[in-house]
C-alpha cells in the first residue's frame, strides 16, 4: 500500500518541488522503502514505496516510458500473463518479471482511458499525458484501494492518503456537513463522492476522471455483472471450478513468500490459510504463513480451539490476541489516536493499532477472508422461482434431490417456519434521535434522511437468482471495510489483500445455484474437505453471542459528555444519555455524538507555516525563556 501524491496547476503556475516533497515525505509511513518525487513545470508526482513482490525491487515512481507520459500508482496487477499477451497483440514490449506500475502505463500507451475496462487487481493511479495536457486517474472496481482529490480553483491536488491532501495550502479544514450527518444517523457517509472534509472528495469504486483543458469528467467504467446461472452436470464440477478460482485469486495475490492471515476457527480465512500454504509450498521451501487470531472468551463460541485445530492441521504458527480481560481500553477517551475520518467505535483503536504493528513485524501482507458470507448468501426462493419461471423443471427436480443427498435434509422444512417466525416478528423501532443541534438538523434535512432510511434504493439491475448478495456489493459497507483496515487507519506499513473479492471468483460464487450450495456454504466446505479439519467443516456459522462493545460500555459505563465547541454545530451535549440503557441498536446511535467528539478531539489541524523571520523570533524567545 504505497503512497501517491500529484499536484496540477492548470493555469500553467509552476509546481513547489518543496511542498510536494514535504507531502510525499508525510506519507512514509506507508511507503518506508523509497521516496521520490518528479516536477515538470505546473505537474508534479511524488510517490512512497512498500515492497510487497520480488519485482517491487527493481520498481521506481513516478515512471516513464519515453519521458512525455508519467504515472504513479499504488497497484497490484491481476491476471498478468493474460493482460501481457493482449498488450503483445497491441504490439507493446512485454517480459516476465515486469512491474505493475510498467504493465499499467503500456496498457494506457495501448488503449488510453479504455485501460481500465482490461485490468484485474486492485489499484489507485494517476496518469500525466504531456502531449494531450491530460491528468488521468482510476480507481480498481470495488474501491479497495482509496483515491483522494481537491480541486479549488486551477488546482488538482491527489493522493491515496486523505490528511496527505489536507497537507496543501488551499485545502481548508472546513467540515462536509453531509458527511457528518451521515455518520452521526448512519455511521457511514452515504454519498460515494464525498468525504468528511468539504474541500476533498474521491473517487468512487469503479471510476475513472480527467482533468484537462477542456474540463473535468468522471465516468463509472465497470458495473458488477448480472451472469446466468452456472449448471454443471456433475457435483465434482462445482467444486472444482470453486478451487481453480481460488488458486487463481490466491496465487495472484501472493507474489511475495510470507503473510500473515486473520484467521478466524470458521471457514473462510482457514480456506485461504490452507490454499496459500500449499501454492508457497509448491513454489519453495521458505514460504511461511502466519495466523492472527483474537479472542473474546465467553462471547467467541471457543474460538481459541477451532483456530488452534485449523493452526495445528497445517503445521503454521498462530498469534492468540486475547480481548477478553480487557474487551475495550477502559482510558480510550483519553488516548491521541487519530484517524482520517470519523470511526463508529474506538475505543479499542490503540490497541488494534498495536495488533497491526504485530502483523506488520512478520509480513508486509495480510490476508483477510471477507466476501463468502455475502456471496454465498442461501437465497432460496428467488432461486426456486427463477426455475419456475424459465420451465427449468428438471433443474429443479435435480436440485431438490441432490439438496437431500447433500444436507441430508428435505429443502425448506426447517427454513420455511422459520421464516415465517421472522416475517410476523415486528421491526424494531428507534426512534429519531432528538440530542441534534436544531439550526444543523433543518439545514441538513436531517428528519427526512432519517424516514428515507429503509426505503429501497432507486431501481437498478436485480439479479435473477441472488439479489440480496448481489445488492450487498453495492453498500457503503465494503468502504468502510478497507478504509479500517488501511494505513492511514492502523498506522501500519501492511497491505491486506482479499482473495475471495477477486471478480472472477464474486462472479462465479453470485452465479451458482442456491440449492444445494449455498446453504451453509456447503461449496466451500465440499471444496476443502481434504484441507480442513473436520470439526471446522462440521461447525455451522458461528457469530458473537454478545455484543463485546456493548457489554464493555454496560460495565464500565461511559465517560462524561464535556461541550466541545465544534460538536456544539451538530450536537445539543445536554440532550444526549448519559447511560448505556437495554437496547443496543440503541446504545450504537446515541454512542455516536461520543464518536465524533474522539475524532474532533484527535483531529490534526493544518500546519501553521510562518515565515524564516518569525521562526528565528519563535526561537529566540523559547531560548530566552
Amino acid at each position: 500500500m504505497s503512497g501517491i501524491v500529484g499536484i496540477l496547476n492548470q493555469d500553467g503556475a509552476p509546481v513547489d518541488p518543496a511542498l510536494l516533497a514535504r507531502m510525499t515525505r508525510f506519507m512514509t509511513f506507508r511507503g518506508p522503502d523509497a521516496q521520490q518525487v518528479w516536477v515538470d513545470g505546473n505537474v508534479g508526482f511524488g510517490h512512497t514505496l512498500l515492497r510487497t513482490t520480488e519485482e517491487s525491487r527493481e520498481k521506481h515512481q513516478p515512471f516513464t516510458l519515453d519521458g512525455l507520459v508519467w504515472i504513479v500508482a499504488d497497484a497490484r496487477v491481476d491476471a498478468r500473463s493474460d493482460l501481457m499477451a493482449k498488450l503483445a497483440a497491441c504490439r507493446e514490449h512485454v517480459q516476465s518479471g515486469m512491474t505493475d506500475v510498467e504493465l499499467l502505463l503500456r496498457s494506457y500507451r495501448a488503449w488510453g482511458t479504455d485501460c481500465v475496462e482490461r485490468l484485474l487487481g486492485d489499484f489507485t493511479f494517476a496518469i500525466w499525458d504531456r502531449p494531450r495536457r491530460r491528468l488521468f486517474c482510476a480507481r480498481d472496481h470495488l474501491g479497495v484501494r482509496p483515491f483522494f482529490y481537491a480541486h479549488l480553483g486551477q488546482t488538482v491536488v491527489f493522493s491515496n492518503t486523505l490528511d496527505c491532501i489536507r497537507e496543501h495550502p488551499m485545502v481548508s479544514d472546513k467540515l462536509n456537513d453531509s458527511a457528518i450527518a451521515d455518520f452521526l444517523l448512519f455511521d457511514l457517509n452515504q454519498e460515494p463522492t464525498t468525504t468528511s472534509f468539504a474541500d476533498i472528495h474521491r473517487i468512487p469504486p469503479a471510476h475513472r476522471a480527467t482533468w484537462s483543458a477542456d474540463g473535468s469528467a468522471m465516468t463509472r467504467y465497470w458495473t458488477l455483472p448480472i451472469d446466468e446461472p452456472t449448471f454443471f452436470r456433475q457435483a465434482d464440477d462445482y467444486t472444482d471450478r470453486f478451487k481453480e478460482l481460488l488458486e487463481q485469486a490466491v496465487s495472484d495475490r501472493l507474489r511475495t513468500n510470507k503473510i500473515a492471515i486473520f484467521m478466524s476457527g470458521g471457514l473462510d480465512s482457514p480456506t485461504l490459510a490452507a490454499t496459500a500454504l500449499r501454492i508457497l509450498r509448491s513454489r519453495s521451501s521458505d514460504g511461511q504463513v502466519r495466523a492472527f487470531t483474537t479472542l473474546i472468551d465467553g462471547l467467541d463460541q471457543n474460538e481459541r480451539y477451532y483456530a488452534g485445530v485449523v493452526a495445528e492441521r497445517l503445521g503454521i504458527p498462530i498469534h492468540f490476541r486475547d480481548r477478553s480481560p480487557k474487551t475495550i481500553d477502559p482510558r480510550w477517551n483519553r488516548t491521541a489516536v487519530h484517524t482520517p475520518e470519523p470511526v463508529s467505535d474506538p475505543r479499542n483503536l490503540a490497541g488494534d493499532r498495536e495488533q497491526y504493528g504485530t502483523v506488520a513485524a512478520h509480513s508486509r501482507v495480510l490476508f483477510y477472508g471477507e466476501g463468502p458470507d455475502n456471496a454465498l448468501l442461501y437465497e432460496w426462493r428467488p432461486y426456486l422461482s427463477y426455475l419456475v419461471r424459465t420451465g427449468k423443471f428438471g433443474r429443479l427436480a435435480a436440485d431438490i434431490s441432490g439438496h437431500m443427498i447433500s444436507h441430508r435434509r428435505i429443502p425448506l422444512l426447517t427454513t420455511i417456519p422459520r421464516s415465517l417466525k421472522n416475517w410476523a416478528k415486528q421491526p424494531e423501532h428507534i426512534s429519531f434521535p432528538r440530542w441534534f443541534n436544531e439550526t444543523f438538523e433543518t439545514r441538513t434535512r436531517l428528519r427526512e434522511r432519517w424516514e428515507n432510511r429503509e426505503k429501497p434504493p432507486p431501481l437498478s439491475p436485480s439479479h435473477p437468482i441472488r439479489p440480496v448478495a448481489y445488492r450487498s456489493f453495492q453498500t457503503p459497507l465494503w468502504e468502510a471495510l478497507f478504509r479500517c483496515m488501511d494505513p492511514d487507519q492502523t498506522g501500519a506499513p501492511l497491505e491486506t489483500r482479499h482473495p475471495f473479492l477477486d471478480l472472477r471468483m464474486l462472479r462465479y460464487l453470485l452465479s451458482v445455484p442456491a440449492l444445494p450450495w449455498c446453504r451453509a456454504k456447503y461449496l466451500e466446505r465440499r471444496a476443502m474437505r481434504d484441507a480442513l479439519p473436520a470439526a471446522v467443516l462440521r461447525r455451522q456459522k458461528s457469530p458473537l453471542t454478545g455484543d463485546p462493545s456493548w457489554e464493555a460500555a454496560r460495565s464500565l459505563g461511559l465517560p462524561p459528555m464535556y461541550p466541545h465547541p465544534t460538536l456544539a454545530e451538530y450536537v445539543n451535549f445536554d440532550r444526549v444519555p448519559k447511560d448505556v440503557g437495554s437496547n443496543v441498536v440503541l446504545f450504537r446511535l446515541n454512542f455516536r455524538p461520543l464518536a465524533l467528539k474522539f475524532w474532533l478531539h484527535n483531529l490534526r489541524r493544518k500546519t501553521l507555516r510562518i515565515s524564516k523571520e518569525e521562526l528565528d523570533n519563535e526561537l529566540v524567545r523559547k531560548s530566552a525563556w
